[in-house]
């Protein structure tokens, strides 16, 4: 998390949000943070650990979208020696080192569903068990996840434990896009701007031009407030006068002539399992074969990286693990 952060705005729907956090901090209880990247929701994590009363003691962050799905579990709950390869020694997880304090899980709705019933238990009965390990360990941590999912419909889908959205969502907070924020685009890029020009040793700060500003109001912000803070700061370090007001701004980075063309997404065509003129005899065992077919040519194209497999072939991860085991393929 990124240290000496403050909130910035003072549009009604983005101080509303604040508030909300600052009551919820009170209380121990979880609080799930919705917003698009960019948006804010490390601060508001942040925000209610630092107002709550376990402010002295740890805030532990963990990204679920940062690591594979075969260490996420050792992360979380831990592992005792030997408990795998390459487990050479004990090592205490992220909920044993936010004892006492906060738990930060951002990408949320990453997590595997084998993940999600260990961290069901951990939120029902306030134990862990290391990997590894035949006896749980007592823990009091207050967990704030972040996404950036539309859960509920991921529980619909079977993505993501009904019992466990409902364990984690006591608070709910939504924090507004960017776009949304009236009046808070111009006081934003006034903050970054004056940042960059003082790390740049300008003797003061001219402003953006009007034309520049109203640029600026108009964009859309798909990346938010990280990506307000990129294209200010860009803007301001490529401008050469510091006398006058800043008039040239750049929104893509990567606009360019010599940009190289899109590579267009290759077709997985696997191999027939059995000819068009064959005569089927079992339809679902052709069926089977041909799905198997499918899938190991899939697997084969993205290298048996199952994540961006089952993303090539419109399956949550879940699904296809399903099906690879129906079909007994190896993860190569």
């Amino acid at each position: 998390m990124e240290k000496n952060t403050q909130f910035i705005g003072q549009s009604s729907v983005f101080l509303d949000a604040v508030e909300l956090a600052g009551r919820a901090a009170e209380l121990n209880r979880p609080v799930l943070v919705i917003g698009e990247r960019g948006t804010g929701k490390e601060l508001i994590a942040e925000r209610l650990h630092h107002l709550s009363p376990r402010w002295g003691e740890p805030l532990i962050v963990m990204n679920c979208a940062a690591l594979p799905e075969t260490l996420i579990e050792a992360e979380l709950f831990g592992h005792e020696q030997g408990a795998f390869t390459g487990a050479t020694r004990a090592r205490p997880g992220r909920f044993e080192e936010a004892d006492g304090g906060t738990l930060f899980l951002d990408e949320l709705g990453t997590l595997s569903m084998a993940a999600q019933e260990r961290l069901l238990r951990v939120v029902e009965y306030g134990e862990v068990t290391r990997i590894g390990a035949s006896r749980p360990v007592t823990v009091d941590v207050r967990i704030v996840a972040a996404t950036n999912e539309d859960l509920p419909a991921a529980a619909q889908a079977g993505r993501f434990r009904p019992d466990l959205l409902d364990r984690l969502s006591f608070e709910v907070i939504t924090l507004p896009p960017l776009r949304a924020r009236d009046g808070d685009v111009a006081i934003l890029a006034d903050h970054f701007a004056r940042r960059m020009a003082a790390e740049l040793n300008w003797p003061q700060w001219p402003g953006f031009s009007a034309v520049c500003m109203a640029a600026l109001d108009a964009h859309r912000w798909p990346g938010n407030v990280r990506e307000l803070r990129n294209v200010v700061e860009r803007a301001v370090y490529r401008w050469d006068d510091p006398a006058r007001p800043v008039s040239s701004i750049n929104f893509d980075p990567f606009a360019s002539p010599w940009q190289p063309a899109p590579v267009a997404a290759d077709v997985i065509v696997p191999p027939a399992p059995f000819a068009s003129a064959d005569v089927i005899t079992d339809l679902r065992a052709a069926v089977d074969a041909h799905e198997a077919a499918i899938v190991r040519a899939a697997l084969e194209r993205h290298r048996y990286n199952q994540r961006a497999t089952a993303k090539g072939l419109g399956l949550s991860y879940d699904q296809l693990r399903h099906c690879m085991r129906k079909h007994g393929l190896t993860s190569g």
